[in-house]
């Protein structure tokens, strides 16, 4: 009898023993776990702002697996943006994340400053490309929908609108070379890409953030009333010498 209990016993014991170690391994699993995790997230997170903080923006067509990681840590890049007075915006709709000036409410767009955000203005001829680009934007968007990509648009098609405001430069070669510098500059601040095989830009989903609606339709009133006078003081001065 005394044998059996012993053998009992021995069993109880080793399979505590045993329950002991599983949870113990158990917690130091969980334990390794967490760190690593915390210590993936914190990449993705790095990895996501040098992203931002180099271009400016990031689009899911192109970078998928940094615009995830934007979606998914937004208060944790944030965090760290606001600690620089700048600020995470997203266009879910669009597939676009991209970095924003914290300014003041009572400040208005032009009197914010940065000293990591280079303020740069457009010219005249810029700024008319980009309110017509802008118009190709909607015009696509309207035609496909909000968030529709591949917004294309052929270079034979954009030269009569800036003739239209810009006058003719006379011929067909300046025209072309006109436009192929003024959407170089535009490159650069990652409103348009670059022109395919088949002389045609793709305009990126951006531009419906850079600029205010109003001033471009205005710019662009603006400058048709200009030319719309000059045409009308050109016509006059040939009925005089007439």
């Amino acid at each position: 009898m005394s044998t059996g209990a012993e053998g009992v016993d021995t069993n109880i014991n080793e399979n505590a023993i045993d329950s002991d170690d599983r949870t113990i391994a158990s917690r130091q699993a969980s334990g390794n776990a967490a760190p690593t995790e915390n210590s993936d997230i914190t990449a993705a997170v790095r990895a996501t702002i040098l992203e931002l903080m180099k271009y400016g923006l990031l689009e899911e067509s192109s970078k998928p697996n940094l615009y995830r990681n934007a979606l998914l840590y937004r208060s944790q890049v944030d965090q760290v943006l606001s600690s620089l007075e700048l600020a995470l915006r997203i266009d879910e709709i669009r597939g676009l994340a991209f970095i924003a000036v914290n300014a003041s409410p009572d400040q208005e767009d032009d009197e914010w400053s940065h000293p990591l955000v280079r303020k740069q203005r457009l010219t005249l001829e810029q700024s008319l490309l980009v309110a017509i680009l802008r118009q190709q934007f909607v015009a696509h968007e309207v035609e496909a929908g909000v968030g529709a990509s591949d917004a294309r648009v052929a270079l034979e098609d954009l030269i009569p609108h800036l003739q239209a405001y810009l006058g003719d430069l006379g011929s067909e070669a300046q025209e072309k070379r006109r436009l192929l510098t003024l959407l170089e500059q535009l490159k650069g601040h990652g409103i348009v890409s670059d022109v395919d095989q088949q002389e045609r830009v793709t305009i990126r989903p951006i531009i419906a953030h850079l600029a205010n609606p109003e001033n471009l339709a205005n710019l662009i009133q603006a400058l048709r009333d200009a030319a719309g006078s000059s045409s009308m003081q050109s016509s006059s001065g040939e009925e005089i010498d007439a």
